[in-house]
């Protein structure tokens, strides 16, 4: 164990002066933090230059203390001119201390700061790689990516393997996956992974080997940037000797090669490994292989990788994602071949039965990559194709067309492909007629809201509760009582759905806020024909429809009805309550019908119900301000005491 650690930190190699490593290193650094350019224009000197000078202790002392608390006031230029004046004259800081100013030169993100750790670091590693620690390592690639610099990381670790200065893999290697991928050039990687792999097995240093993320990382870059077989293969390969089991990514990847370069035999082999190595989970695996037919061009046998994967068993419980169908119907679509994508569902349909799940089949993941990349026109060409055909069209066909067209606010469409599938003998789900219902709603076409709704009843659907309130309610934000009035006479005798008083309540309070009194007493006596009875909010939106029309006789008839009701039954049919006897009494008083104005208050009396007296006077002052007792008295005696009676009550006569 000793021999190891030792093994790793030493011994490292210095560069050799000959060797021009300093002006690729640098290359991106310049003008260098470190001054290292050289005046062209002096002629070289033959006398070798002379050594730096040796630091007394006492000015080693004060460097390292100025570093120190430069470090802690965040004075970063202070730090690093005290750090140049150290390594200047061949002294290091303490082991903390550097990493400490590591830590902090990175920390701050800049391009100048950045540019200093990384020049320290690879000088460290050349000079004393001692003083480096592995978090500190792993700190400033964490900075380098985030300040997406792709360069500098992948020449830190370079850096560190030249000189033999080895460190876990897990320090740098998931860091640079991470880079190398979002610069898109797995292929760097690939290159330093090789190297530890193989330092790793040479010097038998157990932590410098990579786990199964960072080889497959390394078979990505060999298999789908290179598409190199030897490449891919010498990768297997250096897994199997450090001992590293593939799982289901590494198959994949290998299976995207091998498609995409013809090598059935080798594809079969895959299959049959990944059962040994308990790898049953194919669906990647699969998916791979379409890609790789794909980008071929070899429909065929991507064809036949899908009807294997459903003979497999595939499909029941999952399916390929959106992305790889997307790039199935691409390929078909580049060809012109709508024809080829209408038989693969065919065929897929033979296999998956009436049983599978809609959203499962390969039928459904077709269109729905169609209509996810805004081709629904071409999704419904498909379904042509297969009528054509003579095919029987799976529910999963359908779905995703109906479900653009409803995005999409197409609803007469929409309606017409929902009867189309009804005279298939298909059903759909309630979510989607309740989704097309409210699509169709939100454009106004009510007709086809209608007809959804008409078959939702009729395909015996037994939740019809939410796409009636859906209509009803678009209907009463658009102001047509007329057709709200007309649907609940074409189903208020469905038991699926619970009409009550406050549906009828809906459409006479519509027809007496549009003017429409008429057509508001045509439903209110639809509703007492059909045993609904009529509540406080019933007569109070008739009361408010009179009174804005002043007809003001026609509350009074309504007042009548009521007192019946209350005399007959009290309270228990009907609460009488104070916005009640506010609209009586107004709609009474503006009429002139005091005697009935006192019923009511008579009875608001009796059931202590407040009554402001202030808003009657008003309506009286409003309406009858010239209205005298005595003129009264000659005409009609009873009239002439609601009158005196309604003023005593109002306080008018004062």
């Amino acid at each position: 164990m000793t021999k190891r650690v030792v093994s790793f930190l030493l011994p490292y190699r210095a560069l050799s002066s000959s060797t021009p490593e300093t002006p690729s290193l640098y290359s991106f650094l310049q003008p260098s933090v470190f001054s290292i350019t050289r005046n062209k224009q002096q002629p070289i000197s033959e006398t070798p230059p002379k050594p730096p000078s040796c630091l007394s202790p006492s000015q080693l002392s004060t460097l390292q203390t100025n570093l120190h608390k430069s470090l802690l006031s965040s004075n970063t230029d202070e730090a690093w001119k005290s750090f140049k004046a150290l390594t200047t004259h061949q002294a290091f800081p303490p082991k903390p201390l550097t990493n400490s100013l590591l830590s902090h030169l990175s920390s701050l993100g800049d391009t100048l700061n950045l540019k200093r750790a990384f020049a320290s670091a690879l000088f460290l590693m050349e000079k004393n790689p001692l003083l480096l620690h592995h978090d500190t390592l792993h700190h400033m690639l964490l900075c380098m990516r985030d300040a997406n610099t792709a360069a500098p990381p992948f020449a830190l670790v370079k850096s560190m393997l030249r000189n033999r200065f080895f460190v876990p893999f897990h320090v740098w290697g998931p860091v640079l996956v991470e880079i190398s991928r979002n610069c898109g050039n797995v292929a760097a990687f690939l290159r330093l992974f090789e190297e530890n792999c193989r330092v790793a097995l040479e010097e038998k240093i157990e932590f410098m080997k990579p786990d199964v993320g960072a080889c497959n990382a390394a078979l990505e870059g060999c298999c789908c940037e290179l598409e190199s077989v030897s490449d891919a293969e010498r990768i297997v390969g250096t897994m199997s000797s450090l001992g590293v089991r593939p799982d289901e990514f590494s198959f994949g990847f290998l299976g995207y090669m091998y498609a995409l370069k013809g090598l059935e035999e080798k594809i079969r082999e895959l299959e049959v490994l990944m059962g040994e190595f308990g790898c049953l989970n194919k669906m990647g695996f699969y998916c791979n292989l379409i890609r790789g037919y794909v980008k071929s061009g070899n429909l065929a046998s991507m064809e036949a990788t899908v009807v294997r994967f459903l003979n497999n068993g595939g499909g029941k419980d999952c399916s390929f994602g959106v992305e790889t169908f997307c790039e199935m119907i691409k390929a078909y679509f580049q060809k012109g071949n709508i024809k080829g994508l209408a038989n693969l569902i065919i065929e897929a349909q033979k296999i998956e039965g009436s049983n599978i799940v809609v959203d499962r089949s390969i039928g459904f993941g077709i269109v729905n990559a169609c209509v996810s990349i805004g081709l629904s026109d071409k999704a419904h060409s498909i379904l042509d194709e297969m009528n054509v055909l003579g095919a029987s069209v799976g529910l999963g066909v359908y779905v995703p067309i109906l479900k653009a067209y409803c995005k999409e606010n197409r609803t007469a469409e929409a309606t017409q492909l929902v009867m189309e599938i009804s005279n298939s003998g298909l059903q759909l789900d309630v979510g989607t007629y309740d989704a097309l219902i409210e699509a169709s709603m939100c454009s106004q076409d009510f007709q086809s809201a209608f007809s959804l709704f008409r078959d939702m009843r009729e395909a015996r659907i037994p939740d019809l509760k939410g796409s009636y309130l859906t209509i009803m309610t678009g209907l009463m934000e658009n102001h047509r009582p007329e057709m709200m009035a007309a649907f609940m006479d074409e189903v208020v005798e469905d038991p699926r759905i619970d009409v009550g008083t406050h549906d009828w309540n809906s459409i006479i309070h519509a027809f007496c806020k549009a003017g429409r009194l008429e057509d508001a007493r045509r439903t209110f006596r639809r509703m007492m024909f059909l045993q609904f009875e009529p509540n406080g909010q019933t007569y109070l939106s008739m009361i408010n429809g009179y009174v804005l029309a002043e007809k003001y006789f026609l509350v009074l008839m309504l007042w009548n009805e009521v007192k019946r009701k209350l005399s007959m039954n009290g309270q228990k049919g009907m609460k009488f309550d104070h916005n009640l006897v506010d609209g009586f009494l107004y709609g009474l008083v503006k009429g002139g019908f005091f005697d009935a104005v006192m019923q009511v208050v008579e009875k608001a009396n009796e059931l202590k119900i407040f009554v402001d007296k202030w808003r009657y006077k008003q309506a009286f002052m409003e309406t009858h301000k010239k209205l005298r007792v005595a003129k009264l008295r000659k005409r009609n005696f009873r009239k002439m005491e609601a009158l005196i009676a309604f003023k005593n009550w109002a306080g008018l006569n004062a």
